[in-house]
């Protein structure tokens, strides 16, 4: 989730191909905390959970300050144009040496008005509004919401709504309560529970009423697994991190597939395809041309996005997603498919490293996100899309999803009017053309 505001750019192709002596893990210079990796291996997921989410270690648990928050609203319509907005932001980042402010709070309260009026026009009003949001940051998108619906909705929506953030920073979650705290009315709607939204056992028992679901630049930072393959034609492994004997270095161990989640991933990305299909002249040309030029391959899962909906469509089996990431990052140094950045800011400068491991609890690791794969976990979660091999066995449509560019949503259900400087750009609609949202509402269709 850091710096917030990369102009769109095409990815270069980045291929990486390090020299792997047999039987003998992948070795990097990295130094982390003993209490983060212990003495057994760990899947790199759980490293990346505790490289974040630590509570001593983690970087959103001894950062608060990662997370901007602006003392006012931006006048948009008060600047010049582009340039002017840029140094804008640059004198903001230096004063405040803020690690990265969310488009939610740059663009606030507009950011947040346009996805309220989104769930206004598509929610069922019968029924009390309630909205949970996982990982509300500064609390601006909370706050926003609220403030909208209170001046344009029906007053039975706003009496009788009920807006839950799921935290896992406690630092964080008393920043939201402080915000939305600045209308009182707000107060007794909204509550903030410091909790793990991917973990089952905080949810209680299931909501069967309809409800909301806000993920606004979470996707980015969940957890991800990684896989190694020695060549072209190789199995895919599992990557673990674990010690060496000097206690300070970190590498990288391979073992054959067993996890079920990354396995549950592998099935719905279809990545370990049956070369038995494959004629027998293919299969011979991958063999050779594999031993002539091998190219070690990395592909990252995300697992824990994965994960997570499989928890929220088992606890809020009527929810309603809208989710907002990433589709691409610029720059990346690491390998491997929809690879992170890992990425540091000290005095108004950013630092990127070159391997994940090099996370110490000072740098933020954050994932393009795959909307294509999005939707596809999306409707697995929910139950329509099981993939067995028996394709009669689906039971039916049972999500509408789309995918909109950021533009596209905020000109659809925001106020673009309100983020224009006076020469015409608009950097909500110009600068985030690598951002999308997602949003999946449940129906009853199963036709």
């Amino acid at each position: 989730m850091f710096s917030r505001t990369f102009t769109a750019k095409r990815l270069p192709l980045l291929f990486f191909t390090p020299k792997v002596i047999p039987s003998e893990p992948l070795l990097f210079e990295a130094l982390f905390s003993t209490h983060i990796v212990g003495d057994k291996p760990i899947l790199v997921r759980d490293f990346i959970h505790s490289a974040l989410y630590d509570a001593k270690h983690g970087y959103f648990s001894q950062r608060s300050g990662s997370v901007g928050v602006l003392e006012k609203s931006i006048k948009f319509n008060q600047l010049e144009g582009r340039k002017a907005y840029m140094k804008y932001l640059d004198d903001i980042y230096k004063r405040s040496d803020i690690a990265w402010f969310t488009p939610v709070e740059l663009f606030k309260p507009w950011y947040a008005h346009g996805i309220a009026e989104a769930i206004l026009r598509t929610t069922n009003l019968s029924v009390p509004l309630k909205i949970y949001e996982i990982g509300g940051g500064s609390g601006a998108c909370a706050k926003g919401i609220m403030d909208y619906i209170m001046l344009n909705g029906p007053d039975r929506v706003y009496n009788n709504m009920t807006y839950i953030s799921v935290e896992i920073s406690p630092s964080l979650a008393e920043i939201q309560r402080e915000t939305v705290g600045e209308v009182r009315s707000h107060l007794s709607k909204f509550r903030v529970e410091c909790r793990d939204a991917a973990d089952r056992s905080g949810w209680g028992d299931v909501e069967q009423q309809p409800c909301w679901v806000i993920m606004l630049e979470v996707l980015d930072n969940l957890p991800h697994d990684l896989l190694y393959s020695e060549n072209q034609v190789s199995p895919w492994m599992e990557v673990w991190v674990e010690k060496q004997r000097d206690r300070e270095t970190l590498s990288e161990l391979y073992k054959p597939l067993q996890d079920s989640l990354i396995r549950r991933c592998i099935e719905i990305i279809d990545l370990d395809k049956n070369p038995s299909n494959q004629s027998s002249a293919i299969k011979m040309a991958r063999s050779i041309w594999s031993k002539v030029l091998p190219k070690p391959q990395r592909c990252w899962l995300p697992t824990g996005c994965l994960k997570l909906l499989e928890v929220l469509h088992e606890v809020l089996p009527k929810m309603s997603l809208i989710a907002s990431d990433f589709s691409y990052l610029p720059d990346v140094k690491i390998p491997g498919e929809r690879a992170p950045l890992v990425s540091t800011k000290k005095d108004g400068s950013s630092l990127d490293y070159g391997s994940y491991l090099d996370a110490k609890g000072d740098a933020d690791i954050f994932f393009p996100t795959d909307f294509w794969l999005l939707e596809s976990m999306d409707h697995y979660s929910s139950g329509w899309l099981k993939l067995h091999k028996d394709k009669s066995s689906k039971q039916g449509k049972k999500r509408r999803t789309i995918t909109l560019d950021t533009s596209s949503f905020m000109e659809e259900f925001g106020v673009p009017s309100k983020t224009r400087t006076k020469d015409g750009y608009n950097p909500l609609l110009d600068d985030f053309k690598n951002t999308k949202f997602y949003l999946s509402v449940p129906t009853h269709n199963t036709k």
